[in-house]
């Protein structure tokens, strides 16, 4: 047994750390050299996202904000240049259209050359309160001059539209739905207008867009100074090919696309374009259902990526 501890287990210790000293000399001098065929690399293939043509319905609604205001007075205006001799109505008084509102009397040269006087009726151009009107016997207006104005009994409803939405609205809708905030229910407002600032007009309102305004009908109930969402109906369009407008270049009336081609390959293609919703476009021609083409167009700016409890309403970001 002494020898074994003496002799045995030092030379069966010594052949175990020589394996290990051996094997650790090969593998870091004389390992196998790694080539770069050998190697794998990670790969990723970019890949544009595609869309297929589809047939859809497309809602072209333009929504705004508005405020509720008293109608514009109406003026009331001269109808001969001469002097007031009676005046049949006060200011304050409430007029009905056509009612006489004054008699006007002028020195006139009659085609013989001799020396006449005519007379004119002014006449209320609307029906609501006089306001303005300071008119006396013995004044004298130029014809077209106002006399007063009379305020009509009624109420409307305005806002602001963005230059570029006017696109929506080629044709002109007559009338607006209107929900007032905190008020009755949705009611539909008429006489619908859009009106344009006139040039050199450096106003607030003016920067900001063309104004829509509409008549609040006579049995809603409403005050000056509330608060309203104007929802405008620019017409619908069923079972018509739809894209979405993040894939064409332009939104109104004409526009590109990249058509996919089937080597995968794309194309510029013109199209025509109808209503849109603001999010998806109606295709009028250019393309068939079934197309495929990019579903962004190449180079555009990525929008601002919105958190998963928003989303974008027009140019607003609603969240909740």
């Amino acid at each position: 047994m002494g020898v074994a501890r003496r002799w045995v287990f030092p030379i069966i210790w010594m052949i175990i750390f020589g394996v290990i000293a051996a094997a650790l000399v090969k593998f870091a001098f004389f390992g196998d050299a790694l080539t770069a065929d050998s190697l794998e690399y990670p790969t990723v293939a970019i890949e544009e996202p595609h869309y297929e043509v589809v047939v859809g319905t497309i809602r072209n609604d333009v929504e705004l904000s508005g405020s509720i205001a008293a109608a514009t007075s109406v003026p009331i205006p001269a109808t001969l240049s001469g002097e007031v001799r009676e005046v049949a109505v006060s200011s304050g008084q409430s007029v009905k259209k056509g009612q006489e509102i004054l008699k006007l009397r002028a020195e006139v040269v009659n085609p013989d050359g001799t020396m006449g006087t005519q007379w004119k009726i002014v006449e209320a151009p609307a029906t609501g309160k006089l306001t303005d009107f300071t008119a006396l016997v013995g004044s004298t207006f130029q014809v077209g001059s106002p006399v007063g104005a009379i305020a009509p009994p009624s109420y409307i409803v305005s806002g602001t539209v963005p230059s570029e939405q006017l696109y929506r609205l080629v044709d002109r809708p007559k009338e607006a739905s209107v929900a007032i905030n905190g008020g009755p229910a949705p009611f539909t407002c008429t006489k619908l207008n859009i009106s344009f600032a006139e040039a050199g007009d450096a106003s607030a309102g003016a920067a900001s867009g063309p104004s829509v305004s509409c008549t609040v009908p006579s049995d809603v109930v409403v005050f000056p100074g509330l608060t309203a969402e104007i929802t405008i109906a620019g017409g619908i369009a069923e079972d018509v090919l739809v894209v979405p407008i993040t894939a064409v270049e332009g939104t109104a009336i004409s526009g590109n696309v990249y058509f996919v081609l089937p080597d995968g390959t794309t194309e510029l293609r013109e199209v025509t374009l109808g209503l849109n919703d603001g999010l998806n476009v109606e295709v009028v021609s250019g393309l068939e259902e079934g197309d495929t083409i990019l579903q962004f167009v190449p180079g555009a700016e990525a929008d601002e990526a919105l958190p998963d409890n928003c989303y974008q309403e027009n140019d607003e970001v609603v969240c909740f």
